[in-house]
């Protein structure tokens, strides 16, 4: 894993706010027995030693980092500790800027005139509570999003384009994106997510990147999966950040280059021509529109630029309608928008809506969102659309809250 330093840092956090935590645990247990008490604290703390022993080996035992069910669960798990404590710790510092505005207060010499010593001023139990008690209730939500992993849904789009040739009004086009393989535990709810992709007899299907989380071999149980999906017009796909094996220690370079190509040879096994920083040309009944495939190219973070659309782009220029298949939404406003003001339509993924958020008419938003200002469905600047997936399969958290695993059907008239 990279950046050692920084995890050792995560670390120190994740200590300091079970200490900071627990302060609250034992304000709430103040009125329990003596051996109530003891349970509790030898248990949260059991619990908190465990998770700090399971953090300190993810950076450094291989074998720990590409196991799936501590990718999948174990560490979905301390991430949802966490979350959940660190959310009941809002609760507890407002309780304790109330504190210190009450110890400001007592200092004041016109009320302690008369007071030989300053009364203690206790952490207030009901706010101890509600932290505890929205803590516990977002670590449950988490966990009751475990059974949504596999819940695929439908999202059907119809887009309208003044430059789009004839021949593809009513074009249908479906886009999945984030199988993240390795991290399936069900084929057969797999099976099921593929059947209804081909339930919707798409005219062309793209698929925009991360087939696995880091090995080519985590495919190897799904190829007869995959290998269903087909489209009168062809499937086409790109690689994502993940695909490139950059998020473990590989005993050579040698070792992570030949994962990518062995990738590569997935792709084609499964009948998808894989785009690196090309185009291809969609004909159809005399009419041609432009498709363009870059290898993954993000603006956020430290993803990796290795996208070259300059290259993909050349020879586009005569086709009055392109779309482009890019991985990352941040390509958008940092590269298409500004350079290429004729690529009518983008498609990504990457975010999975942080497999976490709540969608409704009215409303909209996910933690991620503080990161990508594109982060899950449609979007329009001037005459360029953008439409981010919010992924196939899911990584990190085997599950999904208010963000659902997604089959995109755009319709182009």
């Amino acid at each position: 894993m990279r950046r050692k330093g920084f995890w050792w840092f995560v670390i120190v956090i994740f200590i300091l706010v079970d200490v900071y935590f627990f302060q609250a645990v034992a304000t709430v247990m103040q009125g329990f027995s003596v051996s109530v008490q003891l349970v509790v604290t030898i248990i949260y703390w059991i619990i908190a030693l465990a998770a700090w022993l399971a953090l300190f080996a993810m950076p450094y035992l291989r074998s720990v980092q590409i196991t799936k069910f501590y990718r999948n669960y174990i560490f979905s798990v301390l991430v949802g500790l966490f979350i959940a404590k660190l959310i009941g710790c809002v609760f507890f510092v407002a309780d304790d800027i109330r504190r210190g505005i009450e110890w400001l207060v007592h200092l004041m010499p016109a009320k302690n005139a008369n007071s030989s010593e300053m009364a203690a001023i206790h952490r207030s139990v009901v706010m101890s509570w509600l932290g505890i008690g929205f803590g516990t209730t977002l670590l449950g939500t988490f966990i009751y999003g475990y059974r949504n992993k596999y819940n695929y849904q439908i999202k059907y789009v119809h887009l309208q384009f003044p430059n789009l040739p004839n021949a593809f009004k009513g074009f249908k086009i479906a886009q999945i994106s984030d199988v993240h393989s390795g991290s399936f535990t069900n084929k057969q709810q797999v099976i099921k997510g593929v059947n209804l992709l081909m339930q919707q007899k798409a005219d062309l299907v793209l698929f925009t990147g991360d087939l696995v989380n880091d090995r080519y071999e985590e495919m190897n149980n799904y190829i007869d999966v995959f290998n269903k999906i087909s489209a009168p017009f062809g499937v086409y796909s790109v690689l994502g950040n993940h695909d490139y094996g950059d998020y473990i220690a590989w005993p050579s370079l040698q070792a992570k280059e030949q994962n990518l190509e062995n990738l590569k040879k997935v792709h084609a096994s499964l009948g998808w021509r894989l785009l690196m920083n090309e185009h291809v040309i969609i004909e159809k009944n005399g009419d041609a529109i432009a498709l363009i495939g870059i290898e993954n190219w993000g603006a956020k973070g430290r993803f990796p630029k290795y996208g070259k659309m300059e290259q993909a782009y050349k020879g586009t220029e005569p086709y009055a309608f392109k779309i482009l298949m890019s991985h990352d939404p941040s390509h958008w406003d940092a590269e298409v928008r500004p350079k290429y003001p004729d690529i009518d339509l983008m498609l990504a993924g990457h975010t999975h809506g942080m497999q976490f958020g709540v969608e409704t008419v009215f409303f909209k938003f996910s933690p991620v969102q503080w990161m990508y200002k594109q982060w899950a469905g449609l979007y329009k600047e001037g005459n360029q659309y953008l439409y981010v997936n919010r992924g196939f399969g899911f990584i990190g958290y085997p599950g999904r809250v208010g963000i659902l695993p997604e089959i995109t059907i755009i319709e182009l008239s």
